[in-house]
């Protein structure tokens, strides 16, 4: 069961709460009843391995790669002197 953290509006005392995903979130103490908020925490999540990197998701005709432009250059080259 995933643990949430809660603050007191009043006292402003953090406290942690074990609960049920599907449980609606406190709006209360549940010992003093003191109206509390939920604070969000952030995720500790960890990559392991060799890494992903952006061009590992782009196709391999990609025209954004250097070496792509750099054909399509010399072929426009190649054909407009030819058109001379």
């Amino acid at each position: 069961m995933p643990t949430y953290v809660y603050k007191g509006l009043e006292s402003g005392e953090y406290f942690e709460v074990e609960q049920s995903i599907h449980d609606d979130p406190l709006t209360h103490h549940p010992e003093t009843g003191e109206p509390v908020k939920r604070v969000i925490q952030p995720v500790g999540v960890i990559f392991k391995g060799s890494g992903w990197y952006v061009k590992d998701s782009r196709s391999q005709n990609s025209a954004g790669k250097p070496g792509n432009q750099e054909k399509s250059k010399s072929k426009t080259t190649e054909s407009a002197s030819a058109a001379d």
